[in-house]
């Protein structure tokens, strides 16, 4: 399913559209997506499913790639090089003038953006994917489980609900730091928005995506954090 956002279709015919090809529980399609959002840009949105064949994102990255996010901007694919890298967001700063990723933070953000993409990911995605009859169409059920599946073993999605409680402590625990960062200041280091904020953003929207969960109430912090990055724009001189 496509899905057309940002301004009105006059700028279409200034510059090429940018497509964002997502799973749309994806964390990581999460943190792109909000980030386009966040630059104002318009971009469409080419949603596909786990059973979907991924032969246009092969070959629109000539081989070498076939897991999502991907990103066309007009003849220039995007994609990530390895696990830990960052080369959408990457692309995005760059090409909107975010100033996500100063020179004087980088090798902070570097060790809190693999703590938030192994750590709270880890947990978040299991309580997310153990609801998920109660957020994914029917139609896609079997597709859903079978990936989940032979991935993590039969039964997995049974045990993780099983888990529940035990998780939401979890999460609760490895969320404790960023509630300690946000004590002071309204982003995670400091007066304005960096990357690390759109990516605890993206991790914590896969969590949030089923609607059966919420932040943690003793969190206050962290929650105020996130209603400001649900609705933050960038500034325009």
């Amino acid at each position: 399913m496509d899905c057309l956002v940002g301004p009105g279709r006059a700028s279409a015919q200034i510059t090429p559209m940018i497509e964002l090809f997502q799973l749309p529980h994806s964390p990581f399609c999460i943190v792109q997506r909000r980030l386009l959002e966040y630059a104002g840009a318009r971009f469409k949105v080419r949603n596909i499913t786990v059973a979907d064949d991924r032969a246009e994102i092969w070959r629109l990255t000539r081989q070498r790639y076939y897991q999502v996010p991907i990103i066309r901007d007009g003849r220039t694919v995007i994609f990530e090089t390895d696990d830990d890298s960052q080369v959408i967001a990457k692309y995005l700063d760059l090409k909107f003038g975010l100033g996500l990723f100063p020179r004087t933070w980088a090798g902070v953000q570097a060790v809190l953006w693999r703590y938030f993409e192994h750590q709270i990911e880890d947990v978040g995605f299991r309580l997310n994917d153990a609801r998920y009859r109660e957020w994914l169409p029917r139609s896609q059920w079997l597709a859903f489980l079978r990936h989940k599946e032979r991935k993590f073993g039969r039964g997995c999605l049974d045990q993780w609900r099983q888990q529940e409680k035990e998780l939401l402590a979890e999460l609760e625990r490895r969320l404790l730091p960023c509630e300690l960062m946000l004590a002071d200041k309204p982003y995670l280091l400091g007066p304005a928005p960096l990357f690390v904020d759109f990516d605890l953003y993206g991790m914590l929207g896969n969590f949030l995506y089923s609607g059966c969960y919420q932040l943690p109430a003793r969190l206050k912090q962290l929650r105020d954090w996130h209603t400001r990055m649900s609705t933050l724009q960038k500034s325009v001189a």
